[in-house]
């Protein structure tokens, strides 16, 4: 927690993602509703709709449709970290929740939090930044300009 009463911390990737080839860091993606609750409606329309078109776009997840008695109905997505985020559906349309399970599939599962500083490292320097001319002779930032005699001159 900083002074602010926010927490932050240094920016950090997930596994380098990005560097080579993108991976996904959603791994699982459950939707649980009721077959009979109006606050499930959206998510029923969404899965008759448009949960197999999800899937054909996102092979590497795996999503499970789950029915049961529940006042709220949920998305729950597993992460590669081990993270786990659930986020209520009741009273969304089918349009929202799509956009929910895109949001929840762009995620890496880390907080969204406060980024202190865009750079850190582990082991800070006493001696300042280092530049082209740390450890050269300061003559060198001097030049003359003399004045050329020669054939060119005479133009």
């Amino acid at each position: 927690m900083t002074a602010r009463g926010t927490a932050s911390r240094f920016l950090q990737s997930v596994l380098q993602n990005g560097v080579g080839r993108y991976i996904c860091q959603l791994k699982r993606l459950s939707l649980v509703f009721s077959k009979d609750a109006p606050s499930s409606r959206g998510v029923r329309e969404f899965i008759e709709e448009g949960v197999v078109d999800f899937a054909k776009q996102n092979p590497g997840i795996v999503v499970y449709v789950t029915a049961k008695r529940c006042n709220v109905p949920k998305l729950v997505g597993e992460y590669l970290n081990g993270a786990v985020k659930e986020e209520a559906l009741n009273g969304k349309t089918a349009e929202e929740v799509g956009q929910l399970l895109q949001k929840t599939v762009s995620q890496s599962g880390l907080d969204i939090i406060r980024i202190r500083k865009p750079f850190h490292t582990d082991n800070p320097s006493v001696q300042g930044q280092w530049h082209p001319f740390t450890n050269k002779a300061s003559i060198l930032n001097v030049q003359d300009f003399k004045k050329r005699e020669g054939p060119a001159d005479s133009l």
